[in-house]
Protein backbone atom coordinates (compact mmCIF):
# COMPACT_ATOMS: atom_id res chain seq x y z
CA UNK A 1 0.00 0.00 0.00
CA UNK A 2 2.92 2.54 0.98
CA UNK A 3 4.27 1.36 -2.36
CA UNK A 4 1.47 2.23 -4.29
CA UNK A 5 0.75 5.78 -2.38
CA UNK A 6 4.33 6.44 -2.97
CA UNK A 7 3.96 5.96 -6.56
CA UNK A 8 0.90 7.87 -7.07
CA UNK A 9 3.08 10.68 -5.47
CA UNK A 10 5.91 10.36 -7.34
CA UNK A 11 3.49 10.14 -10.79
CA UNK A 12 1.84 12.97 -9.37
CA UNK A 13 5.15 15.62 -8.14
CA UNK A 14 7.14 14.63 -11.44
CA UNK A 15 3.82 15.65 -14.08
CA UNK A 16 2.96 18.88 -12.26
CA UNK A 17 6.60 20.11 -12.24
CA UNK A 18 7.09 18.92 -15.94
CA UNK A 19 3.46 20.90 -16.60
CA UNK A 20 4.26 23.70 -14.45
CA UNK A 21 7.96 24.45 -16.21
CA UNK A 22 6.07 24.34 -19.71
CA UNK A 23 3.31 26.42 -18.60
CA UNK A 24 5.55 28.87 -16.92
CA UNK A 25 7.35 29.25 -20.91
CA UNK A 26 4.37 29.48 -22.14
CA UNK A 27 3.49 32.01 -20.14
CA UNK A 28 6.76 34.43 -20.60
CA UNK A 29 6.11 33.79 -24.59
CA UNK A 30 2.55 34.85 -24.39
CA UNK A 31 3.27 37.98 -22.26
CA UNK A 32 5.77 38.92 -24.44
CA UNK A 33 4.03 38.60 -27.92
CA UNK A 34 1.19 40.77 -29.82
CA UNK A 35 1.61 43.92 -31.76
CA UNK A 36 4.33 44.73 -29.64
CA UNK A 37 7.01 42.30 -29.03
CA UNK A 38 8.96 42.52 -25.75
CA UNK A 39 11.96 40.53 -24.94
CA UNK A 40 11.99 37.23 -22.21
CA UNK A 41 13.92 39.40 -20.22
CA UNK A 42 11.74 42.19 -20.40
CA UNK A 43 8.68 40.56 -19.73
CA UNK A 44 10.81 38.71 -16.30
CA UNK A 45 12.08 42.07 -14.81
CA UNK A 46 8.34 43.67 -14.97
CA UNK A 47 6.79 40.43 -13.90
CA UNK A 48 9.06 40.60 -10.90
CA UNK A 49 8.96 44.22 -10.05
CA UNK A 50 5.12 43.57 -10.07
CA UNK A 51 5.34 40.75 -7.72
CA UNK A 52 8.15 42.00 -5.76
CA UNK A 53 5.79 46.04 -5.67
CA UNK A 54 8.94 47.53 -7.38
CA UNK A 55 6.86 50.90 -8.78
CA UNK A 56 9.85 52.98 -10.06
CA UNK A 57 10.29 49.62 -12.24
CA UNK A 58 6.67 49.54 -13.41
CA UNK A 59 6.71 52.63 -15.24
CA UNK A 60 7.28 52.32 -18.59
CA UNK A 61 5.23 51.15 -21.90
CA UNK A 62 6.16 47.45 -21.25
CA UNK A 63 5.07 47.40 -18.01
CA UNK A 64 1.92 49.67 -19.12
CA UNK A 65 1.41 46.68 -21.96
CA UNK A 66 1.82 43.51 -20.04
CA UNK A 67 0.43 44.19 -16.72
CA UNK A 68 -3.09 46.57 -18.58
CA UNK A 69 -3.46 43.99 -21.35
CA UNK A 70 -1.33 40.20 -21.41
CA UNK A 71 -1.46 39.75 -17.67
CA UNK A 72 -5.48 39.64 -17.33
CA UNK A 73 -5.32 37.63 -20.30
CA UNK A 74 -3.05 34.89 -19.48
CA UNK A 75 -4.65 34.66 -16.08
CA UNK A 76 -8.16 34.65 -18.17
CA UNK A 77 -6.57 31.89 -20.84
CA UNK A 78 -5.47 29.75 -17.59
CA UNK A 79 -8.58 29.57 -15.44
CA UNK A 80 -10.65 28.95 -18.32
CA UNK A 81 -8.78 26.15 -19.75
CA UNK A 82 -8.50 24.75 -16.02
CA UNK A 83 -11.89 25.41 -15.64
CA UNK A 84 -12.79 23.32 -19.42
CA UNK A 85 -10.19 20.19 -18.76
CA UNK A 86 -11.44 20.15 -15.00
CA UNK A 87 -14.96 19.47 -16.54
CA UNK A 88 -14.39 17.33 -18.80
CA UNK A 89 -12.47 14.93 -16.18
CA UNK A 90 -15.31 15.23 -13.93
CA UNK A 91 -17.82 14.23 -16.62
CA UNK A 92 -16.15 11.22 -17.82
CA UNK A 93 -15.81 10.20 -14.75
CA UNK A 94 -19.17 10.64 -13.15
CA UNK A 95 -20.64 8.82 -16.78
CA UNK A 96 -17.66 6.21 -17.35
CA UNK A 97 -17.33 7.03 -20.74
CA UNK A 98 -14.75 8.66 -22.28
CA UNK A 99 -16.13 10.36 -25.05
CA UNK A 100 -18.41 12.45 -22.49
CA UNK A 101 -17.81 16.31 -22.60
CA UNK A 102 -19.74 19.45 -20.85
CA UNK A 103 -20.75 20.16 -24.12
CA UNK A 104 -22.84 17.20 -24.24
CA UNK A 105 -25.10 17.67 -21.58
CA UNK A 106 -25.94 20.91 -22.95
CA UNK A 107 -24.39 23.26 -20.56
CA UNK A 108 -22.45 25.41 -22.96
CA UNK A 109 -25.29 25.35 -25.53
CA UNK A 110 -27.63 26.50 -22.82
CA UNK A 111 -25.39 29.22 -21.99
CA UNK A 112 -24.53 30.12 -25.58
CA UNK A 113 -28.36 30.37 -26.39
CA UNK A 114 -28.94 33.16 -23.11
CA UNK A 115 -25.97 34.90 -24.65
CA UNK A 116 -27.71 35.10 -28.04
CA UNK A 117 -30.99 36.10 -26.24
CA UNK A 118 -28.87 39.08 -25.15
CA UNK A 119 -27.30 40.30 -28.16
CA UNK A 120 -30.15 40.33 -29.98
CA UNK A 121 -33.03 40.74 -27.78
CA UNK A 122 -31.18 42.83 -24.78
CA UNK A 123 -31.75 46.40 -25.98
CA UNK A 124 -35.47 45.42 -26.67
CA UNK A 125 -36.05 43.34 -23.49
CA UNK A 126 -34.08 45.47 -20.89
CA UNK A 127 -34.25 49.29 -22.38
CA UNK A 128 -31.49 51.27 -21.55
CA UNK A 129 -29.90 48.96 -19.30
CA UNK A 130 -28.64 46.75 -21.61
CA UNK A 131 -26.68 50.09 -23.40
CA UNK A 132 -25.55 51.12 -20.01
CA UNK A 133 -24.12 47.85 -19.06
CA UNK A 134 -23.31 45.83 -22.21
CA UNK A 135 -20.41 43.62 -20.40
CA UNK A 136 -22.03 43.14 -16.95
CA UNK A 137 -25.99 41.47 -18.67
CA UNK A 138 -23.73 39.01 -21.48
CA UNK A 139 -21.18 37.00 -18.98
CA UNK A 140 -24.62 37.29 -16.52
CA UNK A 141 -26.62 35.71 -18.75
CA UNK A 142 -24.18 33.37 -20.46
CA UNK A 143 -23.88 32.21 -16.97
CA UNK A 144 -27.46 31.79 -15.95
CA UNK A 145 -28.39 30.02 -18.87
CA UNK A 146 -25.52 27.60 -18.31
CA UNK A 147 -27.06 26.98 -15.11
CA UNK A 148 -30.25 26.94 -16.31
CA UNK A 149 -29.84 24.18 -18.36
CA UNK A 150 -28.04 21.94 -15.99
CA UNK A 151 -30.79 21.96 -13.48
CA UNK A 152 -33.26 21.08 -16.25
CA UNK A 153 -31.33 18.41 -16.96
CA UNK A 154 -30.95 17.04 -13.71
CA UNK A 155 -34.28 17.72 -12.98
CA UNK A 156 -35.73 15.34 -16.27
CA UNK A 157 -33.12 12.74 -14.81
CA UNK A 158 -33.99 12.66 -11.64
CA UNK A 159 -36.67 9.95 -10.24
CA UNK A 160 -37.07 9.53 -6.53
CA UNK A 161 -34.05 10.81 -5.33
CA UNK A 162 -31.80 8.89 -8.09
CA UNK A 163 -30.31 10.30 -10.98
CA UNK A 164 -29.73 8.14 -13.90
CA UNK A 165 -26.23 8.81 -15.93
CA UNK A 166 -27.92 7.29 -19.15
CA UNK A 167 -30.95 9.42 -19.00
CA UNK A 168 -28.97 12.50 -18.20
CA UNK A 169 -26.58 12.34 -21.34
CA UNK A 170 -29.12 11.36 -23.74
CA UNK A 171 -31.08 14.39 -22.39
CA UNK A 172 -28.22 16.64 -22.63
CA UNK A 173 -28.02 15.25 -26.49
CA UNK A 174 -31.03 16.53 -26.74
CA UNK A 175 -31.24 20.16 -24.84
CA UNK A 176 -28.00 20.49 -26.57
CA UNK A 177 -29.89 20.43 -30.04
CA UNK A 178 -32.63 21.96 -29.03
CA UNK A 179 -30.62 25.11 -27.78
CA UNK A 180 -28.81 25.28 -31.05
CA UNK A 181 -31.71 24.96 -33.12
CA UNK A 182 -33.09 28.40 -30.99
CA UNK A 183 -29.54 30.01 -31.08
CA UNK A 184 -29.99 29.57 -35.12
CA UNK A 185 -33.32 31.30 -35.43
CA UNK A 186 -31.47 33.88 -33.29
CA UNK A 187 -28.93 34.33 -35.82
CA UNK A 188 -31.76 34.03 -38.67
CA UNK A 189 -33.83 37.02 -37.03
CA UNK A 190 -30.27 39.02 -36.16
CA UNK A 191 -29.52 42.10 -38.25
CA UNK A 192 -25.45 42.43 -39.30
CA UNK A 193 -24.18 43.68 -36.05
CA UNK A 194 -25.78 41.36 -34.09
CA UNK A 195 -24.95 38.23 -36.39
CA UNK A 196 -21.37 39.91 -36.23
CA UNK A 197 -21.02 39.20 -32.18
CA UNK A 198 -23.61 36.27 -31.86
CA UNK A 199 -20.57 34.73 -34.34
CA UNK A 200 -17.69 35.48 -32.42
CA UNK A 201 -19.42 34.81 -29.16
CA UNK A 202 -20.00 31.43 -30.44
CA UNK A 203 -16.43 30.93 -32.10
CA UNK A 204 -14.70 32.13 -28.39
CA UNK A 205 -12.22 34.79 -27.58
CA UNK A 206 -10.02 36.07 -24.76
CA UNK A 207 -9.69 39.51 -26.89
CA UNK A 208 -12.03 41.01 -24.40
CA UNK A 209 -10.10 39.83 -21.26
CA UNK A 210 -9.76 42.57 -18.82
CA UNK A 211 -8.77 42.77 -14.46
CA UNK A 212 -12.86 43.09 -14.08
CA UNK A 213 -13.32 39.52 -15.69
CA UNK A 214 -10.77 38.00 -13.89
CA UNK A 215 -12.03 39.15 -10.89
CA UNK A 216 -15.66 38.31 -11.91
CA UNK A 217 -14.18 34.81 -12.44
CA UNK A 218 -12.06 33.79 -10.07
CA UNK A 219 -14.11 34.02 -7.49
CA UNK A 220 -16.48 30.77 -9.64
CA UNK A 221 -13.95 29.01 -11.02
CA UNK A 222 -11.11 28.87 -8.32
CA UNK A 223 -13.31 27.53 -5.57
CA UNK A 224 -14.13 24.73 -8.27
CA UNK A 225 -10.99 23.96 -9.28
CA UNK A 226 -9.67 23.57 -5.14
CA UNK A 227 -12.85 21.24 -4.25
CA UNK A 228 -12.32 18.96 -7.15
CA UNK A 229 -9.75 16.59 -5.77
CA UNK A 230 -11.72 15.85 -2.77
CA UNK A 231 -14.21 14.05 -5.55
CA UNK A 232 -11.80 11.95 -6.94
CA UNK A 233 -11.68 8.76 -4.56
CA UNK A 234 -15.59 8.85 -5.74
CA UNK A 235 -15.02 8.83 -8.87
CA UNK A 236 -12.45 5.95 -8.90
CA UNK A 237 -14.88 3.89 -7.13
CA UNK A 238 -17.56 4.73 -9.50
CA UNK A 239 -15.34 3.18 -12.19
CA UNK A 240 -16.38 0.12 -10.84
CA UNK A 241 -19.97 0.88 -11.23
CA UNK A 242 -22.69 2.76 -9.13
CA UNK A 243 -23.41 -0.65 -7.04
CA UNK A 244 -19.79 -1.15 -5.93
CA UNK A 245 -18.91 2.25 -5.19
CA UNK A 246 -21.83 2.62 -3.18
CA UNK A 247 -20.95 -0.56 -1.02
CA UNK A 248 -17.86 0.90 -0.56
CA UNK A 249 -19.42 3.54 1.30
CA UNK A 250 -19.29 6.70 -1.61
CA UNK A 251 -22.33 8.51 -1.23
CA UNK A 252 -22.83 7.99 -5.08
CA UNK A 253 -26.20 10.59 -5.12
CA UNK A 254 -24.08 13.49 -3.57
CA UNK A 255 -21.05 12.96 -5.65
CA UNK A 256 -23.40 13.29 -8.75
CA UNK A 257 -24.76 16.57 -7.48
CA UNK A 258 -21.22 17.63 -6.39
CA UNK A 259 -19.83 16.82 -9.70
CA UNK A 260 -22.85 18.27 -12.00
CA UNK A 261 -22.79 21.74 -9.75
CA UNK A 262 -18.83 22.10 -9.94
CA UNK A 263 -19.47 21.88 -13.93
CA UNK A 264 -22.37 24.02 -14.52
CA UNK A 265 -20.67 26.84 -12.41
CA UNK A 266 -16.98 26.12 -14.23
CA UNK A 267 -18.36 25.90 -17.73
CA UNK A 268 -21.33 28.54 -17.26
CA UNK A 269 -18.21 30.84 -15.95
CA UNK A 270 -16.35 30.03 -18.99
CA UNK A 271 -18.31 30.63 -21.46
CA UNK A 272 -19.97 33.81 -19.87
CA UNK A 273 -16.61 34.75 -20.19
CA UNK A 274 -14.92 33.76 -23.69
CA UNK A 275 -17.25 32.24 -25.66
CA UNK A 276 -18.14 29.02 -26.69
CA UNK A 277 -14.62 27.25 -26.46
CA UNK A 278 -14.70 23.12 -27.16
CA UNK A 279 -12.58 20.16 -26.98
CA UNK A 280 -10.50 21.15 -24.59
CA UNK A 281 -12.45 18.99 -22.03
CA UNK A 282 -12.22 15.85 -23.92
CA UNK A 283 -8.77 16.16 -25.08
CA UNK A 284 -6.47 17.24 -22.16
CA UNK A 285 -8.66 14.13 -19.70
CA UNK A 286 -7.31 11.84 -22.71
CA UNK A 287 -3.80 13.06 -22.72
CA UNK A 288 -3.06 12.65 -19.17
CA UNK A 289 -4.97 9.29 -19.51
CA UNK A 290 -2.47 8.21 -21.69
CA UNK A 291 0.36 9.32 -19.90
CA UNK A 292 -0.41 8.87 -16.37
CA UNK A 293 -3.62 6.22 -16.12
CA UNK A 294 -6.74 6.93 -15.04
CA UNK A 295 -6.42 7.36 -11.24
CA UNK A 296 -8.40 10.63 -10.45
CA UNK A 297 -6.19 11.50 -7.78
CA UNK A 298 -3.61 12.45 -10.48
CA UNK A 299 -5.92 13.26 -13.14
CA UNK A 300 -7.86 15.64 -11.50
CA UNK A 301 -4.59 18.55 -10.71
CA UNK A 302 -2.93 17.78 -14.05
CA UNK A 303 -5.72 18.40 -16.04
CA UNK A 304 -6.02 21.88 -14.31
CA UNK A 305 -2.21 22.49 -15.41
CA UNK A 306 -2.63 21.09 -18.79
CA UNK A 307 -5.73 22.77 -19.76
CA UNK A 308 -4.39 26.20 -18.45
CA UNK A 309 -1.68 25.19 -21.00
CA UNK A 310 -3.46 24.21 -23.97
CA UNK A 311 -5.79 27.56 -23.86
CA UNK A 312 -2.44 29.36 -23.48
CA UNK A 313 -1.01 28.17 -26.17
CA UNK A 314 -4.15 28.19 -28.64
CA UNK A 315 -4.25 32.15 -28.01
CA UNK A 316 -0.32 32.09 -28.32
CA UNK A 317 -1.16 31.07 -31.60
CA UNK A 318 -4.39 32.99 -32.34
CA UNK A 319 -2.98 36.03 -31.66
CA UNK A 320 0.55 35.18 -33.99
CA UNK A 321 -0.69 32.71 -37.00
CA UNK A 322 -2.57 36.37 -38.52
CA UNK A 323 -1.19 39.19 -36.99
CA UNK A 324 -2.12 41.37 -36.83
CA UNK A 325 -5.62 40.41 -36.88
CA UNK A 326 -6.56 37.36 -34.52
CA UNK A 327 -8.42 34.13 -35.38
CA UNK A 328 -11.16 33.25 -32.55
CA UNK A 329 -9.84 30.50 -30.25
CA UNK A 330 -12.49 28.29 -30.68
CA UNK A 331 -11.26 27.48 -34.26
CA UNK A 332 -7.94 26.63 -33.13
CA UNK A 333 -9.23 24.44 -30.08
CA UNK A 334 -11.40 22.58 -32.69
CA UNK A 335 -8.72 22.13 -35.29
CA UNK A 336 -6.91 20.29 -32.55
CA UNK A 337 -9.56 18.60 -30.58
CA UNK A 338 -11.54 17.44 -33.37
CA UNK A 339 -8.97 15.06 -35.31
CA UNK A 340 -8.14 13.83 -31.69
CA UNK A 341 -12.14 13.12 -31.29
CA UNK A 342 -11.75 10.88 -34.43
CA UNK A 343 -8.77 9.37 -33.50
CA UNK A 344 -10.25 8.56 -30.69
CA UNK A 345 -13.69 6.94 -31.88
CA UNK A 346 -11.35 4.72 -34.11
CA UNK A 347 -9.09 3.48 -31.50
CA UNK A 348 -12.23 2.80 -29.45
CA UNK A 349 -13.78 0.82 -32.25
CA UNK A 350 -10.60 -1.24 -32.63
CA UNK A 351 -10.42 -1.86 -29.22
CA UNK A 352 -14.12 -3.29 -29.44
CA UNK A 353 -13.39 -5.51 -32.40
CA UNK A 354 -10.44 -6.59 -30.50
Amino acid sequence: MAGLFASRRRRLTIGAALLAVVLVLLAVASLGSGAVKIAPADVVRVVTAWATGDREALAGRDALIILSIRVPRLLLGCLIGAALAVSGALMQGLFRNPLADPGLVGVSSGAALAAGFTIVLGDRIFGTVAAQLPFVLLPLGAFLGGLASTLILYAIATRHGRTSVAIMLLAGVALGAFAGALTGLLAFVSDDRQLRDLTFWSLGSLSGASWTKVATVTPLILPVLLAVPFLARGLNALLLGEAEAFHLGIPVQALKRAAIMMVAVAVGASVASAGVIGFVGIVVPHLLRLLFGPDHRVLLPLAALLGAILLTGADLLARTLVAPAELPIGILTAAIGAPFFLWLLLRRDRTLDA
